[in-house]
């Protein structure tokens, strides 16, 4: 159990970390903006909501990455483990240059189409603009995390992160408010501090990738294209890609619905949301640990053993997330009071914060167990899951709770509650309701 632990800590710590520079990141940058106004948070929010949907869409080639250098790692066959990342990267770049068209032309359209105000689109649309093109620079950071993740290096991402998101809280400094000689940028500065950070982890990445790690991997290796192999990165990309990209849609439109309650409620939410995502970190690190470890066990040929850890993984990332969450709620109206000086948002935060603190733990065991279903490959359940909840669910509960019952933000975050409960206990149960002693690896069907 002791040696298991370690092991599960050796992986997630650095993890942890690397969410960590991100969330952190993003929380100074916000306090940096926001006191320019309730109309500035409110367009980051929105921002915020348009590029985790981007990001969903596209996110499936990276996770599937992770677990399919996991499994080639642990069965000691990283041939193919870089053959699949190859095609991945070929995929990505199709998917970068769609991004940044899409940002050129369609930023100013998709602002007015989401938020309903001009006044907002006007005042966000180069913001938007930048993000887009940072996303680009993104999807591949992710795709290589995975692949380092999958091989069992969780210390480069993090150190890959945390110089990123350092790069971005300097230039957003520097440049929201025109200091050390840069130019007086506003909410544009912020965005471009974003790129900035993004292009950097993109080029460290490319020398970790294709410098130092060839000796041992033969990643500049001429990789063939394989239809059987191509067609398994595609299909597995795109449900996981959907999977994400279902909570992400169900998300925004859970934004959509809080932006009808005004500018306030929309920017209570989006510093909510923030606050929460601390604890998003470490489930995302447990998860993405509980991905690596079944991963490797089942490619190693011992699946029952990655059952096992997946389940000491899910218990210590709990007993993280529940001390966590005591502090948020105990220290729920300090917190609040960081983000703004507006008594009615301060007033409305401090309440969504005690509602989300242990919220956390669910969303946490959600994020491990699914990540040890995507261990072994179980992504279609995953995605008709996600589907089923959240849009049978969450999105129904929503309405019901914000306009119906008329309960405001604090129902669309009780939606938000039933719909995280009810994912959680499905994937649990599919996780222990599994034959462990069949699961192989994942192999592409050859056709004839």
């Amino acid at each position: 159990m002791l040696k298991h632990w370690k092991v599960i800590l050796l992986l997630a710590i650095p993890s942890i970390a690397s969410f960590a520079s991100m969330t952190v990141t993003g929380t100074i940058s916000l306090i940096m903006v926001g006191h320019m106004g309730a109309l500035v948070i409110a367009i980051v929010g929105v921002t915020n909501i348009i590029m985790y949907n981007v990001f969903a869409i596209f996110s499936g080639i990276g996770h599937t990455v992770n677990y399919l250098v996991a499994q080639s790692y642990g069965a000691n066959d990283m041939k193919k483990g870089i053959e699949r990342t190859y095609i991945a990267l070929y995929l990505t770049v199709v998917v970068s240059v769609i991004i940044i068209i899409v940002g050129i032309f369609a930023s100013d359209i998709i602002l007015r189409a989401i938020a309903g105000n001009d006044h907002l689109a006007l005042a966000g649309s180069e913001y938007l603009t930048l993000r887009f093109y940072a996303m680009a620079f993104g999807i591949f950071n992710f795709v290589f995390h995975g692949f380092l993740r999958g091989i069992g290096d969780t210390k480069t991402p993090m150190v890959l992160s945390i110089a990123s998101n350092l790069l971005m809280i300097f230039f957003t400094y520097v440049l929201i408010h025109g200091q050390l000689g840069f130019p007086d940028m506003d909410l544009g500065g912020a965005g471009l501090a974003i790129l900035v950070g993004e292009a950097f982890g993109f080029f460290g990445c490319l020398y970790v990738y294709f410098v130092k790690l060839n000796s041992r991997y033969h990643t500049r290796s001429k990789v063939k294209y394989n239809h059987a192999e191509s067609k398994l990165i595609l299909g597995e990309s795109g449900k996981l890609g959907l999977q994400e990209f279902s909570l992400s849609i169900s998300m925004f439109i859970f934004t959509v619905f809080v932006s009808r309650l005004g500018t306030e409620a929309l920017a209570a939410n989006e510093i909510a949301l923030n606050v929460m995502s601390f604890g998003f970190m470490p489930a995302f690190a447990f998860g993405a640990t509980a991905t690596i470890l079944v991963g490797q066990y089942v490619g190693n040929g011992t699946p029952v053993h990655a059952r096992r850890i997946g389940t000491e993984t899910a218990v210590m990332g709990v007993l993280l997330l529940l001390l966590l969450g005591t502090l948020e709620f105990v220290l729920a109206g300090p917190i609040a009071r960081i983000f703004t000086d507006n008594a009615e948002v301060i007033h409305l935060v401090t309440l969504l914060i005690m509602i989300s603190a242990f919220l956390q733990i669910f969303d946490g065991l959600l994020n491990i167990y699914a990540g040890g279903l995507r261990g072994i490959g179980d992504t279609t359940f995953l995605l008709w899951t996600s589907l089923l909840t959240g849009f049978g669910i969450f999105v129904p509960s929503a309405y019901l709770f914000i306009f119906v019952l008329d309960w405001g933000s604090i129902g669309a975050w009780l939606s938000l509650y039933l719909f995280i409960f009810v994912f959680c206990a499905l994937v649990m149960l599919r996780f222990y309701r599994t034959d462990w002693t069949s699961i192989q690896t994942k192999k592409a069907q050859e056709t004839v």
